[in-house]
């Protein structure tokens, strides 16, 4: 019976709750996983890309790592706008698709790409412009500041491409079709890991790069994911189309646009500094305690990808059954959306405790780097049970268009508890790298109580978009 209550999330709905009929257990299970693995693959792919980045980075040595490392933070600050923008393109166009209103859906694409060109190409000049001040402000050393220039710059010099990709790949997830979004970058991958092993290693005739031939490779990856995402559009038989007609209404269309992106855009921001903030603490301890760090936040960014895959699905869906007025599958899909989510965490969680320095040793040979990892990772192994089920319990909400509470959540966690908890754990009470995870596994629990309580409340049912 508790088994059943567990994986039978209509059990638990309150009568009044309910719309009209309610599909089959199995009906529902299956109708998350066609939208959910696709998306789970992809963000578990992409997120393994990056660690073998990182793993053939890692082989030149702690400086190479910690300058590929010092730059993730203020490349995603040059793209927290178009994160925002991706989060109202992915609300507005699953809600128009739940109405049935596919000429408005494909006007919000059409707005999306816009906006994401001008963004971008502002946001990413300024990175390129004042790339070492920018570095040098997040934390860089003077050992590897030089070659985190070269790589930042490089990189930026693709991500308005990127940028516009991301933005077509995201609007085909809010209509549902996650399995485009995984092909797009899967491909795009493909092509980075290969270029990588070539230009980092100096094969196949090529001279060796290094840390230089990684930012090429990123970039060449970069644009592939623009064509690949672009390709998709071009086809009239697809539900998501792009074409060059005119935009209905389209200042309102903007108004509303910009009405979910004002709160999404604070809280990117607010996620972006806090996560530079945090980055800053850790990078003022000393290149090899960063390098440890780096290592163990890229395996953290796997456990995520998990989480972010079942987001993306729940998001599409929730956004979908509120857009054909059926909260009431809302709150089942979400809740069927934990459940799976929380499996993996328990699974990845005692991976992660039994075998942690097998897995690092995957990253890096050097022995210092390694027993940094020791601490961070176990509480890494604890900080995923709370980490995965969050991030769907949050993809529910922004799927409702509850953006701004979830601003406000993430200004308080990440703006305020995250770095504020570890710089005090970190320097004032001496704990170093260990007080800088303590910080992490404390914001994480404090997301995931904060939108338990928001999702349970049920309040997100009620929004309108």
């Amino acid at each position: 019976m508790f088994i059943e209550s567990i994986f039978d999330p209509t059990k638990k709905l309150k009568k009044e709750l309910i719309k009209g009929e309610i599909p089959p257990l199995n009906t529902l299970y299956l109708k998350t996983a066609k939208i959910a693995w696709p998306s789970a693959v992809e963000a578990i792919l992409v997120a393994l890309v990056g660690a073998i980045d990182m793993m053939m980075v890692g082989s030149i040595g702690k400086e190479a790592i910690s300058a590929v490392g010092i730059c993730n933070q203020p490349k995603y600050l040059c793209l927290a706008p178009i994160f925002a923008i991706n989060t109202a393109s992915i609300v507005l166009i699953a809600r128009r698709k739940g109405q049935g209103r596919q000429k408005d859906a494909n006007d919000y694409l059409k707005v999306a790409l816009i906006w994401t060109l001008l963004i971008s190409l502002f946001f990413c000049s300024l990175g390129y412009a004042f790339a070492r001040e920018i570095l040098l402000f997040a934390g860089a050393q003077p050992d590897y500041i030089d070659t985190a220039v070269v790589y930042f710059r490089i990189v930026l010099s693709s991500l308005v491409l990127y940028s516009i990709g991301y933005t077509m790949s995201a609007s085909q997830r809010g209509a549902g079709y996650t399995k485009i979004a995984m092909i797009t970058n899967l491909t795009a991958n493909a092509v980075n890991i290969v270029f990588n092993a070539i230009l980092i290693n100096g094969l196949f005739g090529f001279p060796r790069l290094g840390v230089k031939g990684a930012a090429i490779a990123t970039a060449i990856g970069n644009v592939v994911s623009f064509v690949v995402a672009l390709i998709s559009l071009l086809n009239k038989d697809r539900y998501l189309r792009l074409d060059f007609g005119p935009i209905e209404r389209f200042r309102s269309k903007c108004r509303k646009f910009f009405d979910i992106f004002r709160s999404a855009f604070g809280e990117q921001i607010i996620l972006r500094l806090g996560f530079f903030t945090y980055a800053k603490v850790v990078a003022s301890l000393g290149t090899a305690e960063f390098a440890a760090h780096q290592v163990c936040m890229n395996l953290m960014s796997i456990t995520f990808s998990f989480g972010d895959g079942l987001q993306a699905a729940n998001t599409s869906l929730v956004g979908q059954s509120m857009g054909a007025e059926r909260s009431d599958l809302a709150i089942i899909y979400s809740r069927i959306s934990q459940t799976i989510g929380m499996c993996f965490a328990v699974i990845l969680s005692l991976n992660i405790a039994l075998f942690s320095r097998a897995i690092v040793s995957v990253f890096t040979q050097d022995p210092q780097v390694i027993a940094l990892t020791d601490i961070p990772m176990k509480i890494m192994a604890l900080t995923v049970l709370f980490q995965i089920p969050q991030v769907i319990t949050i993809g529910a909400l922004r799927g409702a268009g509850d953006v701004r509470f979830v601003t406000m959540m993430m200004t308080i966690c990440v703006g305020i508890i995250r770095p504020g908890i570890s710089y005090i754990l970190v320097y004032p009470l001496g704990l170093g790298l260990t007080g800088a995870w303590l910080g992490c596994i404390i914001d994480q629990i404090c997301r995931f109580s904060y939108s338990l309580i928001r999702f349970r409340k049920g309040s997100w049912t009620n929004i309108k978009v």
